[in-house]
């Protein structure tokens, strides 16, 4: 009895060790697949053209119209594009974090900029703001987009009256400056003058951000419209200050923004 105790014993373990083994290979032929890292993500671009009315902004030779008939010949045009934000078909935002972008009609590379990791999705519209955040204004020494000492160079007052959101020079006929040449440089964050403005866009077409991939959005910023129809060169020739005719340019750089165009990748 004993013996034949031991004989279905061993059988029963030789037949587990069979079906381990078995189990063992059905397994190594098996396609693992590993876990997911994240949520699915692409890069989108924005592609940033000067214009004055329905032409191409050109520094220091082409002479423009206002809307109050002036002429004028722009020599800058500066501005800060920050804090943006990409919202989806279904009504959620994306945030870029660390969103500050100097853009320069003299320096080509920052008329370009990629945000990276944005989540995939359809987008709907756009907003950022035209000018640097209240926070940031009194941060003490920044860095990447708000260096004052690299990108923003330039653009900056100082660190009681902070960063300068936005910047046009040229000359002009009509300036009451001996050599003609007019400075509208616009600051301020905060009371009454505050020069900042906040900026949404519908997209002309949805933007459709797919994994791994690129979209691109092109901005149209106009030069005419910092003049709009209240503001002449004749009685606002050197403005370097924040005050009432600073929020009045402010309110005008609100408008001058536009997407010409979405390119799928």
């Amino acid at each position: 009895m004993y013996i034949k105790k031991l004989k279905n014993l061993s059988l029963f373990a030789l037949l587990a060790i069979s079906v381990a083994a078995c189990q063992k290979k059905d397994d190594d032929n098996k396609t693992v697949t590993p876990p997911p890292t994240g949520s699915a993500t692409g890069e989108v671009g924005f592609e940033v053209s000067n214009y004055f009315g329905d032409k191409a902004l050109t520094l220091n030779t082409e002479t423009y119209t206002t809307a109050s008939g002036e002429s004028v010949t722009i020599s800058k045009f500066n501005y800060f594009i920050t804090n943006i934000k990409l919202k989806k078909a279904d009504g959620t935002e994306y945030v870029q974090p660390e969103s500050y972008y100097p853009v320069k009609a003299d320096v080509a590379g920052s008329h370009h900029f990629h945000i990276k990791d944005v989540p995939a999705g359809t987008y709907t519209s756009i907003s950022f703001l035209v000018g640097v955040d209240s926070a940031r204004n009194v941060s003490g020494a920044q860095s990447g987009g708000l260096d004052v000492n690299n990108a923003a160079s330039g653009m900056f007052w100082s660190w009681n009256t902070g960063y300068i959101m936005a910047q046009l020079e040229g000359t002009s006929p009509q300036s009451t400056a001996t050599d003609k040449k007019f400075v509208h440089h616009i600051g301020g964050f905060k009371g009454e003058f505050n020069s900042i403005r906040s900026v949404t866009i519908t997209l002309p077409q949805q933007m459709v951000l797919s994994a791994d991939k690129e979209s691109t959005i092109k901005l149209k910023a106009d030069a005419n419209k910092w003049f709009g129809t209240n503001i002449k060169v004749a009685n606002v020739t050197n403005l370097m200050t924040v005050n009432a005719t600073s929020k009045m340019i402010a309110d005008n750089y609100a408008t001058m923004f536009s997407v010409t165009s979405v390119v799928n990748e």
